[in-house]
């Protein structure tokens, strides 16, 4: 991870000189008494709306009880008490949404239950990050004495800030106790705590942030900054601890924008970003004017582009699932801040494209889809079915018109070599061919130094796995004991003293070394030596090279060259069931599926062996089991040619 060893103060600078021009404001969004806003968005946005708002009507709101919260602690499991938090928090937000464009009342009742059991939660904090320390044991129940501002908490006070300042007219109507309420919830569990006590999200100048830190601060400034009553000394506080906390995440960030927690983690860490930077701008108008127009923002913006693989597929290093998710109107926007319309371009392409109700269905099955979306974390379409977070709900709508008028987008053809994470994207008309260098050390690591991953004709040839669903040995020190984390099961060679497998370990010491990444018109490649990231001296070196030769009949090619006296096999994780042959020289061939042949030079056996996808969260990406293939070698040198 390339922390920087002088600290930023690109948003610190910018707020500041904010606050001695002027005097900060609040936050403002379309209350349901802006009927001029509401009435008049787009017809069939509307129906949609107001479609799934019927149906989450339907659902009963879900029971959370102490035991659920204790299934962490005891047994590890976090779904028992997360999917009932989780389903509350969606039905709650689709029905505000729907009162908004009806204004008829009829969500109102049901909403007022939901907001009631929300605020009746001891805690709003998950079970999972139950902890005051980072990376320490979580404790089974919430400390009524301590209330923890995780990543959860803070985006159920932005749920319940924005709401009450939407609904403010109806809700003091029924009593003016209401809105009281949920702003006193809002400030002792999280205005209260974020100004008396140190995270360690909010950064230090020392440790890693990952996506936590904008994502937290984004549903800070939402939800107390949606508050009327918040003094001028409690908004100048929040605004400079929010910009702290911001440089300190982008001290993290190479120039060159690289999010090494991945595609999917984009969402939360450069899109949070996003949201920071512009609610900012809301606060203090035009004081991130210079902030968006800096490098490195547009850098951090076009990183989702960049990993793009086709279609729904995106290069999925780490913990990222190969369905990263739909475009939406924050990476739009984040396109049009920073003056990037080719991001914009794809954003708004990708959302005409995406359906109104996930995975395809239809109106007639919307009680379907929307209580599936509030259940999981299934790709829930244009409407965010799956999305607590009403902020991005009102992006949505708001952008929604210029969105489906934007010009149709600009295949990206560029090669890209991130620097910071040893990442190299290659691509031709055909072909995407992702590699990685780096260390064992990124945000959500696998130990996978030197993998790739290979795309052809919009299929995947060689994956990523991905990660199985979140556990509390997810988090813990027997991470890799978990198969999908291991190299074992990354594009790898693994090598065995007779029983004994030496695979790649984790940690910042574990890294690749010579490191040459070039760039050309016909073809590109990046060359290191992994030898170092398995952390054994008898692997004196493990060279690897990996091209892609653009527009070519054999357009990939892979080279390994290892120097020891340990045996080794070459693992190759495939989606498509391999077939493998020899052909007449007696070299193997393996044809993967209907899409690749693999002619493979300096192999003594090879073998393939079946993956079972039995996993929830795997098996949205993957529909079927998939493969390893193993590769066992008969000299120093190993190449496989991919036609």
């Amino acid at each position: 991870m390339p922390i920087r060893t002088t600290h930023v103060t690109l948003i610190e600078d910018a707020v500041q000189t904010a606050l001695q021009a002027g005097t900060p404001g609040a936050l403002h969004f379309h209350a349901i008494t802006d009927r001029t806003f509401w009435d008049e968005k787009d017809s069939a946005l509307k129906k949609q709306e107001l479609l799934a708002a019927d149906s989450a009507a339907k659902l009963p709101w879900p029971p959370l009880v102490m035991t659920d919260y204790l299934r962490f602690s005891r047994d590890g499991n976090r779904a028992a008490f997360e999917e009932k938090y989780f389903f509350r928090r969606r039905k709650l937000t689709t029905l505000i949404l729907g009162e908004c464009f009806a204004d008829r009342g009829s969500f109102l009742d049901d909403i007022l239950d939901g907001t009631g059991l929300i605020l009746g939660e001891s805690t709003w904090c998950l079970p999972a990050h139950n902890s005051k320390l980072r990376d320490h044991k979580q404790d089974s129940l919430p400390d009524p004495d301590f209330p923890i501002v995780d990543l959860f908490a803070a985006e159920t006070a932005a749920l319940l800030g924005v709401e009450e300042q939407l609904l403010h007219s109806p809700f003091e109507k029924i009593s003016p106790y209401l809105p009281r309420a949920i702003r006193k919830e809002i400030r002792e569990r999280i205005l209260v705590p974020y100004l008396s006590y140190h995270f360690w999200w909010m950064g230090d100048g020392q440790s890693q942030m990952l996506n936590w830190t904008p994502w937290i601060t984004q549903n800070v400034l939402l939800s107390v900054f949606t508050d009327p009553d918040l003094t001028l000394q409690e908004k100048t506080a929040v605004l400079q601890q929010t910009a702290l906390s911001l440089d300190y995440f982008l001290d993290e960030y190479g120039d060159d924008g690289c999010c090494s927690e991945g595609a999917q983690y984009y969402s939360h860490a450069g899109l949070c970003l996003f949201g920071c930077l512009a609610l900012t701008d809301r606060i203090l108008p035009h004081s991130m004017d210079t902030v968006f127009r800096h490098p490195l923002i547009a850098a951090i913006a076009d990183y989702i582009r960049a990993v793009h693989a086709d279609g729904s597929y995106y290069l999925n290093f780490a913990d990222c699932s190969l369905l990263a998710g739909h475009r939406s109107a924050r990476e739009y926007l984040f396109g049009k801040y920073t003056g990037n319309e080719d991001l914009a371009r794809f954003a708004a392409a990708d959302y005409r494209q995406n359906v109104w109700f996930g995975a395809g269905m239809l109106e007639k099955d919307a009680d379907q889809a929307v209580e599936r979306a509030f259940a999981t974390e299934e790709d829930d379409g244009r409407l965010l079915l799956s999305e607590e977070n009403l902020f991005y709900h009102l992006l949505q709508i708001e952008a929604h018109e210029r969105m489906m008028a934007e010009e149709p987008e600009h295949a990206d053809g560029r090669d890209v070599w991130y620097e910071s994470t040893g990442l190299m994207i290659a691509r031709d008309a055909r072909t995407v061919l992702a590699a990685k260098a780096g260390s064992n050390a990124d945000a959500h690591n696998h130990n996978d130094v030197g993998s790739v991953i290979l795309f052809h004709d919009g299929r995947p040839v060689l994956i990523d796995l991905g990660v199985e669903t979140y556990t509390q040995k997810t988090f813990s020190e027997r991470r890799y004991e978990i198969w999908t984390m291991r190299s074992l099961y990354h594009n790898l060679p693994a090598f065995y003293d007779h029983e004994t497998v030496i695979e790649q370990k984790p940690g910042a010491a574990f890294h690749a070394s010579g490191v040459v990444c070039s760039l050309g018109e016909e073809s590109a490649s990046l060359s290191c030596d992994l030898s170092g990231a398995y952390g054994d001296p008898r692997i004196r070196h493990v060279l690897r090279k990996a091209t892609l030769y653009k527009n070519a009949p054999c357009y990939a090619v892979i080279e390994d060259q290892y120097d020891t006296d340990l045996a080794c096999v070459l693992s190759l994780i495939t989606a498509d069931e391999p077939a493998i042959q020899k052909d007449a020289s007696g070299d193997f061939v393996i044809r993967i599926g209907d899409l690749a042949t693999v002619c493979v030079s300096g192999a003594s056996h090879v073998r393939a062996e079946r993956l079972p996808i039995q996993d929830p969260r795997l098996q949205k990406a993957w529909k079927h089991d998939c493969f390893r293939i193993l590769l066992e070698t008969a000299a120093k040198q190993l190449t496989l040619k991919f036609t």
